[in-house]
């Protein structure tokens, strides 16, 4: 292929339009580590595309073995898709939207690596109105790192699906569950219906463990290390800009701050939420 046919448009107009990615339920994906996460965890592969040159040992067996549709793309419109203005990927997937089902938090073994150890309890981060997809995809990979559950996007927010927020999280949006929900409500009345149904959870005692839901915030209450981090919890981190809302801070059991030092003010909202992690991580580890 080396005109932009409308098959080409399409898959261009993923990059940028969030209401084609929903319309048509596809993104794109490229990158070695990325593409060796998606395949590995079996993501749908509705279209890869490829470079009109010789590919790597790794990249040829990649096309070979992959099904779906194939395009072989001149060079200057996969360098459109891959968004590099000095390489041209090898490869470029089209892969399917995954349902924003907050069920999938738990129950998602096709996109874990069954070699990682099970932590203890659900460990859910929400992210409420993230502005950025750099954001989104810099704290997807945190909760990755630190044995998080899963990611919900709450409210009107960037998108998940962004080519910025893909490539932030380095392959990690492949491989922890994300969830979009409109607002609070959904996610408040689902881990109602969690705590009712008595979630299994590895090491608890008879009665099933108590959810808790942690807002993260500044002006906190609950010291970090004096908070328990061990059973299932939901955290909840605000806007950029804005922080929690108050429907959030009303919902939730504590709001818990982060000591500082030095002259900022604040930390960055996923730098925030990725010290709470790391420190749930310490915790469930001890």
């Amino acid at each position: 292929m080396h005109t932009r046919n409308a098959s080409f448009q399409q898959w261009q107009a993923l990059l940028t339009n969030r209401t084609k990615r929903n319309r048509t339920g596809e993104f794109l994906v490229h990158g070695v580590r990325p593409l060796r996460l998606a395949l590995e965890r079996d993501w749908p592969v509705r279209a890869l595309l490829r470079a009109d040159r010789p590919l790597s040992d790794w990249a040829e067996d990649v096309w070979r073995s992959t099904p779906g549709q194939h395009a072989v793309l001149a060079d200057v419109l996969m360098a459109e898709l891959g968004q590099k203005d000095d390489s041209v990927p090898e490869l470029v997937a089209v892969l399917a939207l995954p349902p924003d089902d907050l069920d999938r938090l738990l129950r998602s073994p096709g996109l874990r690596d069954p070699s990682q150890p099970a932590l203890p309890a659900p460990l859910i981060t929400v992210f409420d109105r993230p502005a950025s997809p750099g954001n989104i995809g810099t704290l997807v990979r945190s909760v990755d790192a630190f044995g998080g559950t899963g990611v919900v996007v709450t409210g009107h927010a960037a998108d998940p699906y962004d080519p910025r927020c893909v490539r932030a999280s380095t392959g990690s949006m492949l491989t922890v569950p994300v969830v979009r929900v409109p607002s609070h409500a959904e996610v408040l009345t689902w881990v109602q219906q969690q705590q009712e149904a008595g979630v299994a959870i590895a090491g608890a005692a008879e009665a099933p463990a108590r959810w808790v839901v942690l807002g993260l915030d500044e002006g906190g209450r609950a010291a970090l290390r004096r908070t328990d981090l061990t059973g299932p919890t939901v955290l909840v981190v605000g806007n950029e800009t804005r922080g929690l809302t108050r429907a959030w801070r009303d919902a939730c059991d504590e709001v818990v701050s982060i000591p500082m030092v030095g002259a900022a003010s604040s930390l960055n909202a996923a730098v925030a939420g990725s010290v709470v992690l790391h420190e749930a991580l310490a915790q469930r580890l001890r």
